[in-house]
């Protein structure tokens, strides 16, 4: 039985992290064949207290200091401690919805041969607020997430590893190297778009879905897209090729919408069209919330209205201004190791 390698990157994640992690440590799995491994990134909560209480109860539970507090640096650290023949990565904010997981990943591996795994990652949260059901109705929707994305899909097929990749053999990371610690948002599209042009093949399986928690407040929200739009315009910096239209749109609407209506006072043309550019996008939200609302949650009626150009202009405002701002590495902590600074020449395992 292959040996299996469970990373958890956390920051401030004491509202969940305990289910996630017993979620995780109580998987109908041998023990002594697997562990999980917690690298925290500077919690100023008790999310480390709560690791430490169950390392107590569990030997397999292994806990990492993260100097770089961000995810990327957090999986690199954990990378350098893993001991397992296939590597899963699970955030903190996150439910396992079935003890079986870690026997469906070995499985999915062995039958499809595939070097990485990708899985749905759907919103669902038990006693979730109605604003969460509405949040993760809408981030469904057709204008609620990158339609390129299988993160929402059932079929079990062979995709492009960018958007959904999370588990991988350990010769791949030995191939490709380590995540990019430049990035604090997108490492995984990052990191897999190496998988990808390494010529490693994905193979999507619902029968690993991993259940994400939507975020609790409008301003978790667009903190959240913001980051996401600043990740993909780094993204772009480092491979040009990866740049798609759906991640263009949401900026380029913006700017849009910016230009024909400062313009629009003194060209009255332009105020004509920036009155029609914003008529067709609110009747494009309101058709969508409408449609949420029949087939999801009613709850979407008032919150798909809000949510859906929140997550429009915080991807959009992350994405122009990281664009505008170009290239510029991210700060990294002197205390940092050398080995998690440096992802494009590091060994492949300590």
């Amino acid at each position: 039985m292959k040996s299996i390698t469970v990373i958890v990157p956390v920051r401030n994640e004491s509202a969940c992290i305990e289910a996630t992690l017993r979620s995780l440590l109580e998987q109908d799995y041998p023990p002594d064949r697997f562990e999980v491994i917690v690298a925290d990134g500077q919690s100023t909560d008790d999310t480390v207290a709560i690791v430490r209480r169950l390392q107590d109860r569990y030997a397999n539970l292994k806990f990492y200091y993260n100097p770089y507090r961000f995810s990327s640096g957090g999986r690199n650290v954990a990378l350098h401690h893993a001991t397992g023949d296939y590597i899963v990565i699970v955030d903190g904010h996150t439910t396992v919805p079935t003890p079986n997981y870690l026997r469906e990943v070995a499985q999915a591996f062995e039958e499809s041969g595939a070097a990485t795994l990708g899985r749905p990652q759907p919103l669902r949260v038990e006693n979730a607020t109605a604003f969460q059901r509405g949040l993760a109705a809408a981030r469904e929707s057709i204008l609620g997430h990158n339609p390129h994305s299988d993160i929402y899909s059932e079929v079990a097929r062979w995709v492009p590893p960018q958007n959904v990749a999370v588990a991988y053999r350990r010769e791949v990371f030995e191939t490709v190297g380590f995540f990019d610690t430049r990035f604090d948002a997108c490492e995984d599209v990052e990191f897999n778009t190496r998988v990808d042009a390494a010529g490693f093949r994905c193979y999507f399986t619902p029968k690993i879905r991993i259940d994400y928690h939507p975020r609790a407040t409008w301003r978790g929200l667009f903190y959240q897209m913001m980051r996401y739009g600043k990740g993909r315009a780094r993204l772009a910096w480092k491979h040009p090729h990866s740049l798609t239209l759906p991640a263009v749109v949401p900026s380029a609407f913006l700017l849009w919408l910016l230009l024909t209506g400062i313009l629009g006072w003194v060209i009255t043309p332009l105020a004509a069209v920036f009155l029609l550019s914003l008529g067709v996008y609110l009747l494009a939200i309101v058709g969508v919330t409408i449609d949420l609302a029949i087939r999801k949650t009613k709850t979407a009626l008032w919150v798909a209205p809000l949510a859906l150009p929140t997550i429009h202009l915080g991807f959009g405002w992350g994405f122009l201004k990281e664009l505008a701002w170009g290239w510029r590495p991210l700060k990294i902590p002197s205390s940092c190791p050398e080995t998690v600074r440096q992802p494009a020449s590091l060994p492949a395992f300590s």
